[in-house]
């Protein structure tokens, strides 16, 4: 591919996107860009000091840890630390670029609190789905084995991949979103474990949000256009 055809296709697939973060951070001061992101890193690097702990392992569960075999009402507890609790078999500076990147460019575009409820649901779909897949049993195409229910969620990448696909879908970097989708098509093919799957189950969440979202600007451009009033920039 050409450099000039490359440069092309790079503004058509991240030059809105870019323009957005570029513009947000521009109206910030360099220390306020990305507060909630940077509260997320530090709470994340904190968490897995702690649980690497002797004594701290054993609090981080009791609090962050979440299993299809809990009750619910103690899952659903658990559910908004279980988004900064990383996996321990993983290196977790990967848990943390990732956080860093994906939830920075998140608030810058989207704002914290979008970022944090559209975190919250993709976790909360892959906790939810756990428990189902567990219930439709390992027969089903979408099931799960019994012993997958002492398994620990995932931890924040399930935020990560959903904040990805909704960034690309917003933004119009259909191939990068795409790719996210793929990716995790492939980790369930290849591993077939539960994190994959919890991280699909996170993607059909967001892809959910992304429909209820086009469709409420479908409808306040109609009701705009009836009333004369000037489009609204989004």
């Amino acid at each position: 591919m050409r450099a000039d055809t490359l440069g092309r296709w790079a503004r058509a697939e991240w030059g809105a996107l870019y323009l957005a973060v570029r513009g947000a951070a521009a109206r910030r001061r360099w220390w306020a860009v990305a507060p909630m992101t940077l509260g997320a890193v530090c709470l994340t690097g904190l968490v897995q000091v702690v649980q690497n702990q002797s004594w701290g392992y054993r609090v981080v569960q009791d609090l962050g840890a979440v299993r299809a075999e809990d009750p619910l009402w103690l899952a659903l507890a658990r559910t908004p630390l279980s988004v900064f609790v990383p996996a321990l078999d993983l290196p977790v500076w990967g848990a943390l670029a990732q956080i860093l990147v994906v939830f920075g460019i998140a608030e810058l575009c989207l704002g914290w609190w979008r970022t944090l409820v559209i975190a919250y649901v993709a976790t909360l779909a892959g906790t939810l789905y756990a428990r189902v897949g567990i219930a439709l049993g390992p027969d089903h195409p979408i099931g799960l084995p019994a012993s997958d229910a002492r398994v620990v969620d995932t931890g924040p990448s399930a935020a990560v991949v959903g904040l990805a696909v909704f960034l690309g879908w917003r933004y119009g970097a259909y191939v990068t979103a795409g790719v996210v989708i793929v990716a995790m098509v492939v980790e369930v093919v290849l591993e077939d474990n539960l994190a994959g799957k919890e991280h699909l189950a996170a993607i059909a969440a967001v892809l959910v949000l992304c429909a209820v979202s086009a469709v409420r600007q479908r409808r306040s451009r109609a009701a705009r256009s009836t009333s004369g009033a000037p489009p609204i920039q989004s």
